[in-house]
């Protein structure tokens, strides 16, 4: 991967393909390497950027609390740095809620956003503490903690399940802290999708365990011209469990 630095932190990053650009954002807690099975169904259609979030895969952090504002202005340095000046997000889980900040922050630079198993809401009082639980629970015990609870919930594929565990224990704690804190404080931001301008492309499992598919449609009801793309019998990792339907979900992008 190539890496450049901005805003104290070093951002890993990737770039291949053809086409409109596209940048593909990693859910919590994985990296670049959870999009492998559709990325190669779209480097024909898309110029696509892969990337790994602050702390996670080959980027680095820093300590202190940061915001999914933050993480947005990463992407903003990132495509200064590729001299890209507007771009198509999708973003998996975690990886839409900086879609969306990016959204909010820098909308003239937005062609298009897609939402993988993702959602616009802030977190209930009882999820914003589970995070917080969950920090103690990683600083006292490290990450194995979130690999263990998370797996079965990710998907019910063991495939899938063999794939990810081993990658999210690699994950650094500092990583795995920082979103979690990051996750915790965003905010609501149903009220500013009613304000787009730009496609919308909705993907969803229909057995999502981590995000129910009612947070997609309760976005379609927001956007109606949005694209909905409800994937029978799939849980919170779309991009591997359904990659051909992910991929052409995100074509719909394209323009």
């Amino acid at each position: 991967m190539e890496k450049f630095q901005v805003n104290n932190i070093t951002l890993a990053y990737e770039r291949f393909g053809r086409g409109a650009p596209l940048m593909l954002i990693h859910g919590f807690p994985l990296d670049h390497t959870s999009w492998s099975e559709t990325t190669p169904l779209l480097k024909n259609d898309f110029d696509i950027i892969l990337l790994d979030l602050r702390g996670f895969g080959q980027s680095t952090t820093i300590e202190i609390p940061y915001t999914m504002s933050d993480m947005a202005d990463d992407l903003a340095g990132l495509l200064d740095h590729l001299e890209i000046e507007k771009v198509a997000l999708a973003g998996h889980s975690m990886g839409g809620y900086v879609a969306l900040a990016f959204t909010r922050k820098y909308p003239q630079r937005v062609s298009g956003l897609g939402l993988i198993s993702s959602q616009a809401a802030a977190d209930s009082s009882e999820r914003k503490s589970g995070r917080y639980q969950t920090i103690r629970d990683v600083t006292q015990k490290g990450v194995g903690v979130v690999a263990e609870a998370m797996t079965p919930k990710l998907s019910a594929d063991v495939r899938v399940q063999a794939f990810v565990r081993p990658l999210m224990e690699r994950q650094p704690p500092s990583a795995v802290i920082g979103a979690l804190k990051a996750m915790a404080e965003r905010e609501d931001l149903m009220s500013h999708l009613s304000t787009v301008s730009f496609p919308v492309t909705l993907i969803h499992g229909s057995v999502d365990m981590l995000i129910p598919i009612e947070r997609a449609k309760e976005i379609k009801a927001v956007i109606p011209s949005a694209g909905l793309v409800e994937l029978q019998g799939v849980g919170h990792m779309p991009m591997m469990e359904a990659s051909r339907q992910t991929a052409d979900g995100l074509r719909l992008l394209a323009g």
